[in-house]
Order: structure tokens, then sequence, then C-alpha cells
């Protein structure tokens, strides 16, 4: 560095200009550092030098330091406002050199330099405290430039970079966003920036393309309609509850089997009562199909009015009805309805136990008890008994619907209005099928109704405006009113058949012929596949072994009795459970237990409509509901410990033996569920039935073979004297009593006087009868004809 020949400071030089001598002549080539090898080949020209009034500030002033760069030392000359370029930008005001602005050199220390390049003068700017300053020297000193004009332009433009330039909409721009613009085509040369005086604007991009985009994954195709129906497909049928329900078909197929082995011949257990509940279906779809109004006033037990009300009537089969007529199709329609009975009994358990928080494998074991519990086969023949699956999930719906389970409590966030709606209604679909174990079942949900109210008026009380939430409180009013209406519409025929038939009301004394001893808790029905034969002397001993038999599995039995030590359950959930085990055990049992003065009789005497049930025995499903449920509970528990065992492996999942351990309950339930059920030929409708005209009387007529003639009446639905049911109407027992000595005088009268103007004599049931002799007597006296129809004789009266 060489000192000035005056011993003072340097006078001011011009940035990239050539160096004023002391006497105002240049340098010599030898002062001049030498270019740096990234500069342009084109060499630097010359700059005039200032003079005095061209000073853009007064000699001596300082100078402010360009954006991004550190202050300016003491005693450093300024540099003009026009020959500092902005990285990137033109410079407005040419000083009329030739030297490249630094935004235009294609060489590194441009503007496309990276920050922290830029070349050694550059770095040595940095580190003297300014981003392509000068450094100070002592005093009196000649200040040398750190490097050519390239090189300060350079280490200015990276600078510039780091700390960010503004553009001319005023927005600065950092040496990155630069480098999206440059890769977006924004920022080329040409593009992007005006050319013009300095008011052009500069049109900005929508949107500025992000460079790593060029490395991202490409975007998965966006499927059409087919794929998306596809895929929505996939995922229905794996989901658990399709999983649930095809799997309850399964087992309903196998385990009520050979049901669909001959479906148009044979029906279950016997063809009695399965005969009445055929043709029950199938007169409710002929009633909705052709008449209405006339639904129950059936064309059996002529002439009773409200006929159809004397037994359960399982009306809400009625759609199923409307599908076939004839005999082979009323057999047809109730074999598939007894087989998706038992299916959605499983199911509807399952989905109650998972609900209320209970494992798969848990929620299993109660679905496969609650259905295929050893006392139901007995009820085999009850259509009406077995179709209970409405009951559970109707449950499970409103336990749902109001975000409440076992495990978890009440979870307002979890509250689905759309499921209480739909709980309600299955609720008043299992009421429509008979007051059997629908009433029951009703007094159970008012019992549920009125511990909500309680908990509702509390809550209120202790300062919650809403504990339900208005729309659920809506819900419950309009689904309770729901079901309060469709079991009042369903009573009014009882209530009538009641007022006309006093004796088709129950007594205790009725009650106490169905009543089973505690031993029937433990005795299992003939068609038990596992214990019916072992079971043979047991059964001896019941006064009415068909409702007597009331085992619901000695499997289910120990798996609820674990329960009560180790479950998922909270315990008082637990004790509430078996609370109502024996509870229910109790009124199953009517009036064995201490003459139910305490228990069934108040019940009977008091509640309404129990006085119309004659079995008390039924009390047993909601039994092994609460069996199932606690045995669900310790299931569940008893998988969870096998997961915690199975988390230390690799992988971790349960071994096979482990797997196989936690499906061992479920498999013995079912195997304990196997049925060995016979399922008889039904008779054969005679061509009579086909053609003759009604009202007419089939004689021998008795209550179990009125049945068979219901069902065969299904082809025409002529009006028949016939008709089984849960009672026998006393004009039925007279004509049953007056036409046993058929065709006579006195009978052929109060035929007549009936309405009846046909009677059918069937010839393969008449052996060892008195109609035996007197079918071919002679009746010509009588004013009456007779014809040979088939096997039958017509007479026509």
């Amino acid at each position: 560095m060489t000192t000035n020949a005056t011993g003072g400071s340097p006078p001011p030089r011009q940035t990239g200009g050539t160096d004023p001598a002391p006497g105002g002549g240049a340098t010599s080539p030898q002062d001049r550092p030498a270019p740096d090898a990234r500069d342009s080949p084109e060499p630097d020209k010359a700059d005039p030098a200032p003079t005095a009034g061209a000073d853009p500030k007064p000699a001596g002033a300082e100078a402010e330091p360009p954006t991004g760069s550190g202050p300016t030392p003491a005693g450093a000359d300024a540099e003009p406002a026009g020959s500092s370029a902005t990285p990137g930008t033109p410079d407005p005001k040419p000083a009329g050199s030739g030297a490249k602005p630094a935004g235009a050199d294609p060489k590194p220390g441009g503007t496309g330099a990276e920050p922290g390049e830029g070349g050694p003068a550059a770095d040595e700017g940095r580190a003297g405290g300014g981003k392509g300053g000068a450094t100070p020297g002592p005093a009196g000193a000649e200040v040398q430039p750190t490097g050519t004009t390239m090189e300060k332009a350079g280490a200015t433009a990276a600078a510039a970079g780091e700390a960010g330039t503004p553009d001319r909409s005023g927005t600065r721009r950092t040496w990155k966003d630069k480098f999206r613009r440059s890769r977006a085509g924004q920022d080329g040369a040409g593009k992007g920036r005006s050319d013009g005086p300095a008011g052009d604007a500069e049109k900005e991009p929508a949107a500025e393309a992000d460079p790593w985009t060029s490395f991202a994954p490409a975007p998965e195709p966006v499927p059409g309609r087919p794929a998306r129906a596809v895929r929505a497909t996939g995922r229905f049928l794996v989901h658990e509850s399709t999983l649930a329900v095809l799997a309850s078909l399964a087992l309903a197929v196998g385990l009520t089997w050979p049901t669909l082995r001959y479906p148009l011949y044979t029906l279950p257990q016997d063809y009695w009562d399965p005969s009445l509940q055929a043709w029950q279906m199938a007169w409710s779809g002929h009633a909705l199909r052709t008449n209405p109004g006339q639904l129950f006033q059936s064309n059996t037990f002529f002439p009773e009015p409200w006929s159809f009300a004397f037994s359960d009537m399982l009306l809400g089969y009625a759609p199923a009805g409307l599908l076939g007529s004839g005999p082979d199709a009323a057999v047809l329609r109730y074999n598939i309805m007894f087989v998706l009975a038992h299916a959605m009994a499983t199911f509807g358990a399952y989905v109650l136990a998972r609900q209320l928080g209970a494992g798969r494998i848990g929620s299993a074991v109660a679905g496969v008890s609650y259905t295929y519990a050893p006392w139901l086969l007995a009820q085999a023949g009850h259509l009406h008994i077995v179709s209970n699956g409405g009951i559970p999930l109707a449950l499970a719906m409103l336990a749902r619907g109001h975000g409440w389970s076992l495990r978890h409590g009440y979870r307002p966030e979890r509250r689905r209005v759309g499921w209480a709606y739909a709980g309600w209604v299955v609720a008043a679909w299992q009421l429509s099928l008979g007051f059997g174990i629908g009433l029951v079942f009703a007094y159970v949900l008012a019992l549920i109704l009125l511990v909500a109210a309680v908990v509702w008026f509390w809550r209120r009380l202790r300062g919650v405006r809403r504990p339900f939430g208005r729309r659920l409180f809506v819900a419950d009013l309009v689904g309770g009113l729901l079901f309060a209406a469709v079991g009042a519409l369903l009573a009014v025929p009882y209530f009538k058949v009641a007022e006309l038939h006093p004796n088709a009301e129950r007594t205790l004394g009725d009650i106490g012929v169905y009543s089973p001893p505690a031993s029937g808790f433990f005795t299992a029905p003939a068609e038990s596949w596992i214990w019916g034969g072992l079971h043979e002397g047991a059964r001896a001993a019941l006064p009415w072994h068909p409702e007597m038999t009331l085992l619901p599995g000695f499997v289910l039995y120990a798996l609820a009795a674990g329960g009560l030590f180790f479950s998922v359950w909270r315990l008082r959930h637990r004790l509430l459970m078996l609370a109502g085990v024996v509870v229910t055990m109790v009124l199953a049992m009517g009036t064995r237990f201490f003459d139910g003065t305490f228990t069934y009789a108040p019940l009977f005497e008091h509640l309404p409509g129990f006085n119309g049930l004659r079995t008390p025995g039924r009390m047993m499903l909601w039994t092994t509901l609460l069996l199932g449920l606690l045995a669900a509970g310790a299931v569940s528990a008893f998988a969870r410990r096998v997961r915690e065992i199975s988390a230390d492996r690799v992988p971790a999942r349960p071994s096979p033996w482990l797997r196989a351990v936690t499906l061992l309950p479920l498999l013995l339930v079912l195997v304990e569920g196997l049925n060995d059920t016979p399922h008889p030929v039904v008779p054969e409708q005679p061509v009579a039935m086909r053609t003759v005209e009604g009202p007419l009387l089939v004689l021998p007529s008795g209550q179990n073979q009125d049945q068979p003639v219901m069902l065969w009446s299904t082809t025409r639905f002529q009006q028949v004297v016939n008709g089984g049911s849960g009672f026998t109407p006393k004009q039925l027992d007279d004509v049953r009593r007056v036409s046993a000595a058929f065709p006579d005088q006195t009978s052929v009268d109060y035929l007549r006087t009936l309405g009846v103007r046909n009677v059918v004599v069937l010839r393969d049931q008449i052996v060892g009868t008195p109609w035996e002799v007197t079918v071919d007597a002679p009746v010509e006296q009588l004013g009456i004809t007779r014809q040979q129809v088939g096997n039958a004789v017509v007479f026509r009266l």
C-alpha cells in the first residue's frame, strides 16, 4: 500500500474506474491489482475521475452502506448511487462507462453465485466487516482496493442475495426467491423484468413454483367413478359389521341344518305350530295386498271376529308374506325366516356386546350363546320366540345413539341421533312380532327410560343445561311415542279378544302348570345334540318338559362365573349383571319360587298384559343375554391378556397356540349349541282344499289337526271353521263336539246355522274314528250331497 505524497488521505475513487495518481495521473499497471480469474474476460474501461461538483456527497462525509453490507469505515469513499449495481437489477443511471453491472456477470461472483462464494476478494471483504467494502488502513495511508470492480460487484451481489433486495413492486426477495423464479422461467434474461423506463410495472407471477417439486413423487392418478365404486365396495366387504353379518348367516345355516336341505317340504321340530306361523305370515301378506282393513279378521276360526289376534301375529314379517302364494311358498318362507331369525339374534347380541365394550371374540361368544343356548332348541317350533334378535340389536343401537357403553360410560361426543331413531324403529318392529317376549321387552325399555329420566333431572339440578342434548331428547321422545303407538295399536285386538273370550285370560293356576323347578335350569331338551340323551331321565321328572328344560349351557355358566372375577367390566357392572341373572331366573320359575307371592304373582296381577302370558320360563331369554355379557367380559379380558403377553414377541402377535386357546371358549359354546332337531315332512295339501269354496269345515278337527288345515288354506284363503292357537274358542269346541256324529241331522242343522256350506272329510285321517263308518252312510234324507275329490269326501250342505 502506498501513501499520498502530501501525507493526507487519498482522494475519492470511482468504483470500477482507474486509480488516479496523486498528481492527477493514472497509476502504473504494476500498481493495479491483478484481475480475478472469475472476472469477465472483457477488461474494465476507465471511468472519468469525478470532479468536486460531481461528488454526490460533500467531501469527507460518511456514505450510507449498501443494503446488507457492513458499516463503511471512516475516511472511505462513498460509491455514487448509480454505480453500485443491485444484483439482478439494471442500473437506472449508467455512469457512462462500459462496465457490466454485477447482475450481468455470468461468472461466479455475480448474481448467480451462491452465498459463501465470490472468491477470495469477497471473503476478505466479509472478514473486514463489510461485504465487498474496502479495508481501512492507517491514518494518512492510501486505501487500496481489495479486488477489481467485478470482485466488488460479486461481493455486493452475495451480500444483497443473503439479505434480500427489493424489486420494483417493493417486495424484498432473497437469492432463494430469485432462484425459484429463474427455475419457473420468470427471472431469465428479458423475462419478468422491464427494460423500459423505471415507471414500467413488472408483471408478477400468479404463483411461484417450488423447485423441490421436481424431486417429489408423482401424484396418484385420480380414480374414476368405477374405481371409486370398487374401492367403496371393498371397504364395505371388509368392514367388521359386514363380516359379522356374513358370519352370523353362515352359522345360522350350519347350526339350523337341515332346515334348508328340503325347505319346501319340511318344517323344524314339528308341523303343528310351525304350520300355524307359516299361515300367519301368508295371511298378513295376503291381507295387506288385498284388503288391509280386514287384517285382524282372518279366514280361520269362522265365524269368530278378531281371529288373527288369537296368538302372536308375527306382523313384522308381513312384507315377506307379500311374496309367493300357496302352502309350498308358505313353508319355504317359514324356513327362510327361521334361519334369518337365528342370524339376526347372533348379530344383535354381538353388536350389543361390542357397543358395551367387549372384544371381538368375547362378543362372538355372547352372540352364539344367546342364539344357540340349549334351552332355545326346544323352542324351534315357535318362531315368535326364536325371533328375538331385535331385542339386543335395538339396545345396541340406542346405546350407540346415546354415546354410552359399560367400559367408557357416557361420552357426549359420540352421540348419534340417527342411531337412536334406528334403535326405536327396531324396538317397535320387535314388538310387532308378538307380545310373548315383546311385552317383557317393553317393560325393560320403560325401566331404562325411567332411569335415564332420573339421571337427566339429576344432571339438570347439578347445573348441566342440556344433559343429553336437545336433538337426542327429541329423538327419544319421538321414538318412545312410536314404540308406544305400535304397542297400543297391537294391543287393541288382544283387548277385543279378551273381552269376547274370557277363557283366553290366564290364571295363576295356569301359570303353575308351566312353571319349572330349579332343576330345569340344569336340564337340556331332547333336541340338544350333546346333552339330549344324557338328560332323558331328568326330563322325565318334569311335568311339562318342552317348557321346563331351561339349560343355557354349562360352558356359558362356567364362563359367566369366571367373568365375575376376571373381566373387562367394572365390578359394579358385574354385580348388576349377576343381580339381573338371579332376578330373571326367579321370575322364570313362576309360582315355583315360594308360590310366586313376592315375585311373579305381583307382576301377573298388576302389570297390564302379564295375565296373557302362559309360560314364565321364557324369561330365560334375559338370563341368557346377561350370562352371555358376563362371559364376553371374561373372554375379552383373557384375549387382552394374551395380547399383552405377545407384545414382547417378534413379531408382536400371539402364537398359533395362544390364538387357539383364545378361540377355545367360542368353540365350546358352538359345540354345546349343536342340535338334533327333527324336521318332519309337512302333510300334503288335499286337492279339495284347492277347489272347494268356503265357509267349510275339515274333519277330523283338533288342535294339532287344524294347524295344517290353516296352512292348506293359503291357496285360496277361503273361510274355514278350523283353527289352532294358544286357546280354543268356545264355539269351536261346540263345533267339534256336535260334528263328532257327522253326517246326521243335528250336526247338519248346526253347521247350516253357522253358515258352513261344505264339509271335507279326510279319509287318510279318520281311521279309528266314528267317521270311518259314517263317511259312506246314505245322506239323501239329510238334503246334502257327497262327492269324492282326491283322497277326501266333500259334503255340500
